[in-house]
């Protein structure tokens, strides 16, 4: 994983974001003014969000006379939902693995001690 990767998933890591981007979707376009009257904080707040959207690529910024206008740049969307699956997959691997040990680990002591005459025949 990149650090690109990495930025873009600690963007949307953050539940507010998350809700901000889903209004945002909604919408198609925004002001900040707009959006902090669909959501539970503050417009100071949404606008933080909004730059942290911005600079991850998530969210694209337009000047309408005194106003900034955003949208969600879908093709960073796509990219953010790979980077996840990425590593959903590589994290269903690694439970797998620890599953299968964790499996052979029970089976081994759950298993019927041999007889001491048959251990002795073996060494």
């Amino acid at each position: 994983m990149t650090e690109h990767d990495e930025e873009l998933l600690a963007a949307v890591a953050e539940p507010s974001r998350r809700r901000l981007l889903d209004v945002l979707l909604a919408k198609g376009e925004a002001t900040p003014t707009a959006l902090a009257g669909e959501l539970p904080f503050t417009r100071q707040a949404v606008a933080k969000h909004l730059a942290v959207l911005q600079r991850t690529g998530l969210v694209t910024a337009r000047r309408d006379g005194r106003e900034v206008r955003y949208t969600v740049h879908p093709d960073r969307l796509d990219e953010a939902c790979r980077a996840l699956a990425d590593v959903a997959s590589r994290w269903n691997t690694r439970l797998q693995r620890i599953k299968t040990l964790a499996e052979s680990a029970h089976r081994e002591s759950h298993r019927e001690p041999e007889p001491a005459a048959q251990q002795d025949e073996r060494h």
